[in-house]
């Protein structure tokens, strides 16, 4: 079998340590998860040196828990902007319970103006540094479940005991809502935070307008979760000792969903409306977007079985629709989930990200609706948007136009269409854009680099300054040899990237038991070119005991296209099975790997993937941990799950041939199954149900709970997981 490699070894030597020597291996120091865990004691001091920093207008601050600086972007000087003493001499003025105890959150809302915003716990205060007033006060309140501040007008939205309120600038409180419970959700994320929904909360530009999300979800099922109080609580006098329920509202595939409507409050007149959107029943309403003058809102409208989507306006005053400005239909499925984005130039023309051409790129639209022309175009994605550069007439961007293991900054003239890079061309990138769209703060890792962090003048030609290079915190340690390449899928056509990490000490004369790592579902990859190619710390830990570590992108992860994607449709796990043995079928070939010790771990649909390797390859897999485990797609929610499977109803092949109930029986390796008692994602119900089915047929997988931890576990406990985890392979496959 053919591959492409790259090899990279990360530590104090490059090439030389890739093989290290015995003696030098004594010599360094040995990691504990502790350091490498997050979650860990000494985990923070094992991240490469980083800076905060945030925009005023233009200009770059720095955030120090001390002072703020101004960073000068082509000479690199600091200049100071106010420190923390001077805050608590305006705000606290003696008062020890008012001081400011950091600065690492101030933010600069206003471009022109000398005003700080600044949050002490109690109270929110607008400070103007150069006057060393506090403009404005809004009182914080306490146990809110969503809230949205609006940097015009002053005002807060903000989600108390499932009620909606909104506080002018004045102080002023109105209650919106009287009706609000688990039941009736208000301004909070909805639809099980798909489509790109991560709030319920949208102001429009000018202020005085207020669009939010209302959900019935009455009709859903609940889900019967349970809290275990902590071990050391002690109920007060007449209270029970006993766990309580902690019920979650959980719409299974093909079971009845909840109702979406998008409610306008206005400020001016105090009256709220509602979208006529039509019955909401099965549908979705989704990336919702003000028009600039603040008088119409846009959302997507998707069918059910979200094979079409409807770009739609209407009239914030009376709620009533104006027009359907888009229509896009798939055989498989349409997943909107950006909102459309309005040229600062030209408020009568928008850009909209669709993969209609089988990779997301942008489109020009009119107001009305008409495609004016494609923007980008290519064999790569358009990965994200950080805004605008308003003189350019450009997109600032983010795509993997370099290598589909990239994540790199680019501008496109929306007028022409060039193109131009804004980094080295290389690495994983995360930029920020200032307020004018002149300058970005580029915080990048590359396979050797721990951390970079320029900052970038925009232009034709791009001026690049490095602000900081960060020593490598794994510097005097033991640190493994990391590769990366590319094998064929099991197309033959497609290629797929991975990882691998070689035991420290690495001695190609012997074999080593190997551990394949997977996730493998939609959204996510775990193979890229950031530092050590994206490898986790556990993988450094077990490859310091003796394990060799592999990790493939099958088909069906993120960034790599539509057809990439959807080859999953309706039989999820098949497609990625066979692809995974494809990077088994590579490992084989080399010596190193005794193919009589491979196992392999993952969490989520990684957990699916885990144990149906497990039992669809038993020949293969020596032994396996599934953390939070899918096992039969029909009890997984409606949003995910019948995109990618459609409805039990629809595609009752599809489930039963992806159910791994039937696989209990083929399970002849050790298993140990993961799972948060309160998993609200993937329910405790998937592990019950197959050990249940295990039990049926005399197989004998091990099971550990985390009690009152959701789908990932929190804090320490994660070491605790990953100690566990550990000593599985330890116990069974070396």
């Amino acid at each position: 079998m053919k591959t492409k490699t790259l090899i990279v070894s990360a530590g104090l030597a490059a090439a030389t340590l890739g093989l290290a020597l015995p003696t030098n291996v004594m010599a360094q120091k040995q990691f504990t998860l502790e350091e490498l865990n997050f979650g860990g004691k000494n985990f923070q001091k094992m991240r490469a040196e980083t800076r905060y920093t945030t925009w005023w207008g233009d200009q770059l601050v720095r955030l120090d828990k001390d002072r703020c600086t101004i960073v000068n972007p082509k000479t690199l000087k600091e200049t100071t902007l106010f420190t923390l003493d001077d805050i608590n001499a305006v705000v606290a003025r003696g008062n020890d319970d008012a001081k400011v105890r950091s600065l690492f959150h101030v933010s600069f809302p206003y471009a022109d103006r000398p005003v700080a915003q600044i949050a002490t716990g109690k109270e929110i205060m607008m400070v103007n540094f150069k006057t060393k007033k506090i403009e404005s006060t809004m009182k914080s309140v306490a146990g809110v479940q969503a809230q949205d501040y609006n940097k015009v007008s002053g005002a807060m939205a903000y989600v108390l005991k499932d009620q909606l309120y909104v506080a002018d600038k004045g102080g002023t409180t109105k209650q919106l809502t009287n009706d609000g419970s688990r039941n009736i959700v208000y301004g909070q994320a909805v639809h099980r935070d798909e489509f790109g929904i991560k709030g319920g909360l949208y102001w429009s530009p000018s202020g005085n307008r207020l669009a939010f999300y209302r959900m019935d979800q009455s009709m859903v099922t609940d889900y019967p979760l349970v809290h275990i109080p902590e071990v050391d609580w002690k109920p007060e006098n007449g209270e029970s000792r006993a766990a309580t329920p902690a019920p979650t509202k959980y719409p299974m595939a093909g079971e009845t969903s909840h109702k979406v409507t998008v409610g306008v409050y206005d400020i001016n007149t105090g009256k709220t409306i509602y979208l006529d959107a039509g019955d909401p029943t099965d549908r979705y309403f989704t990336n919702i977007q003000w028009s600039p003058d603040s008088k119409t809102i846009y959302m997507f409208e998707l069918n059910r079985d979200q094979n079409d989507c409807r770009l739609v306006s209407y009239n914030a005053e009376t709620g009533s629709k104006i027009a359907e400005l888009y229509r896009e239909t798939d055989a498989k499925y349409v997943e909107p989930s950006h909102p459309i984005l309005f040229l600062p130039w030209n408020a009568d023309q928008f850009v909209m990200q669709t993969q209609k051409d089988g990779y997301n790129h942008f489109y020009l639209f009119n107001k009305d609706g008409k495609q004016l022309k494609q923007i980008t175009k290519g064999n790569w994605v358009v990965m994200d948007v950080l805004g605008f550069n308003e003189k350019a007439k450009s997109i600032i961007y983010v795509s993997n136009e370099c290598s589909l293991i990239q994540r790199n900054t680019w501008s496109v003239n929306v007028e022409n269409g060039t193109r131009t890079l804004l980094d080295n061309g290389r690495g994983y990138h995360y930029a920020t854009l200032s307020g004018g769209g002149n300058y970005l703060v580029d915080n990048y890792t590359e396979p050797t680099v721990p951390r970079k962090i320029d900052i970038t003048t925009i232009g034709a030609k791009p001026t690049i300054k490095n602000w900081l290079t960060a020593k490598n915190p794994w510097d005097g340690y033991n640190i493994p040899e990391f590769t990366s390449g590319s094998l064929k899928a099991d197309d033959g056509t497609t290629d797929l990237y991975w990882r691998m990490v070689k035991p420290i000490g690495f001695d190609p004369s012997k074999k080593y038991p190997t551990v394949v790592y997977v996730y493998g579902g939609p959204h996510a990859h775990n193979v890229d070119a950031s530092w050590n190619y994206g490898s986790r710390s556990w993988e450094t830990y077990m490859a310091q005991k003796g394990y060799l570590l592999f990790i493939l992108d099958n088909r069906g992860s993120e960034n790599r296209g539509r057809a990439f994607e959807q080859a999953t449709f309706r039989q999820l796990g098949q497609v990625e099975m066979r692809d995974q043995m494809q990077g088994v079928k590579y490992l084989k070939t080399l010596p190193y790997v005794d193919a009589d010790r491979i196992g392999v771990h993952g969490w989520s649909f990684g957990g699916f993937m885990t144990i149906s390797l497990l039992t669809n390859y038993p020949e293969t897999f020596k032994v396996g941990v599934a953390g939070g485990p899918v096992i039969d797609w029909k009890w997984y929610e409606a949003m995910y799950g019948e995109r990618y499977m459609d409805t039990p109803q629809a595609n009752p092949e599809g489930y039963a041939k992806t159910s791994l109930l039937a696989k209990a029986k083929d399970l002849k390796g050790k298993l140990q199954i993961i799972t948060g008692l309160n998993d609200p994602v993937v329910l405790p119900q998937h592990c019950y149900s197959f050990l249940k089915a295990c039990i049926a047929v005399g197989t004998q997988p091990d099971f550990f709970v985390y009690p009152g931890e959701p789908h990932n576990m929190r804090g320490h406990q994660s070491v605790h997981l990953h100690e566990r985890i550990t000593q599985y392979f330890e116990d069974y496959l070396k």
